[in-house]
């Protein structure tokens, strides 16, 4: 077998603070559509009545172009409180998980709402804070199930079809699973978030592996949140709680880790550039403090280094060879490349 060597570097950042329109507040979740396009789900930050419109999904392009953006916070039809994951099918419907309203939102291509499913519950085909959601090969949508510590299959429409998962650290166990992927093949991979480890199991449900043991070392993971594959094998884990992203080789080797390396995105300097006296404080800001390495650990640093992921919270690949990763609290997405 031929071992492919993999290079990861970064490419640029998309994105800014913005509470409607042409930015992002607090994004949760991203998901690819065809030419570059990314919708991007933002949670939106307290449940207060001036805020809730700021709950939405943005739509540009990688090389961030603005598309525009539906819909709001709230509990009608359509509407989010608590937005966990988005997945796009083939025929461009958006799926929309909501953890507080217990339920999966359905979009048509154009954002416009078509219905909801789900109900709260222990029982089979109910929910208890439904998280990830991504479209499996076949076209059925699988959902982890977070505090019902289970991973669920539907069908586009909300029939159940199945599931499997208990609560619990052995194989096959979960401890509130977030993210969910599948690869072309339709295995399934399961960031096992409480569990800090990812698992993985054959369409079928059957366990066959999983990467990934506490702590905040190399190949370790701390709360893990979010986990994509690619078509050569590689795993790309967003390893939140340790404020990185890890990427895992096909021999089940760390090929590469993420601290982050955003610039400033064209958005923030079109902002910048029309707000001279930010623009100052920012140039005048100390962005990249030194970082002592035998007292400052990379989680406490992130949040005081500009550059770095702070709170990645999910994470995309697509053909072309672009990471995307989802850096919630500042409010971006921050793009890398992978080359042979």
């Amino acid at each position: 077998m031929t071992t492919v060597t993999a290079n990861f570097t970064y490419s640029h950042t998309a994105g800014f603070l913005a509470y409607r329109g042409r930015g992002f507040i607090h994004p949760i979740a991203i998901t690819l559509g065809d030419d570059g396009v990314m919708y991007v789900l933002n949670r939106g930050g307290p449940e207060s009545v001036g805020r809730l419109e700021h709950k939405r999904v943005c739509i540009c392009t990688v090389d961030e172009g603005y598309i525009g953006e539906w819909g709001t916070g709230g509990t009608e039809d359509g509407q989010f409180w608590w937005p966990s994951d988005i997945a796009r099918a083939g025929d461009g419907r958006i799926f929309v998980t909501d953890e507080a309203l217990q339920r999966v939102n359905i979009f048509d291509p154009d954002g416009n709402y078509v219905h909801h499913w789900g109900e709260v519950g222990v029982e089979p085909g109910q929910f208890n804070r439904p998280a990830g959601v991504t479209v499996a090969p076949d076209g059925t949508l699988l959902i982890s199930d977070g505090l019902n510590h289970r991973i669920q299959r539907y069908t586009p429409e909300g029939e159940y079809l199945g599931g499997w998962g208990e609560y619990g650290a052995q194989a096959g166990q979960f401890n509130t699973p977030w993210g969910v992927a599948c690869d072309a093949d339709g295995n399934i991979f399961v960031a096992d978030w409480r569990n800090d480890r990812v698992q993985a199991f054959t369409p079928a449900g059957r366990f066959i592996g999983q990467w990934g043991t506490s702590g905040d070392g190399k190949g370790q993971l701390n709360r893990p949140s979010s986990v994509t594959i690619d078509e050569q094998g590689y795993l790309y884990v967003a390893d939140w709680g340790n404020e990185r992203v890890q990427i895992f080789a096909p021999d089940g080797e760390v090929a590469a880790i993420l601290l982050g390396d955003a610039t400033t995105s064209s958005w923030a300097a079109d902002y910048l550039s029309a707000n001279p006296d930010e623009q100052r404080a920012r140039y005048e800001a100390d962005l990249k403090p030194a970082v002592n390495p035998w007292r400052d650990h990379h989680r406490e640093a992130s949040a005081g280094i500009e550059s770095r992921f702070w709170g990645p919270s999910s994470i995309a690949v697509d053909a072309e060879g672009r990471i995307y990763v989802v850096d919630s609290c500042r409010h971006r997405v921050q793009i890398y490349r992978k080359t042979a």
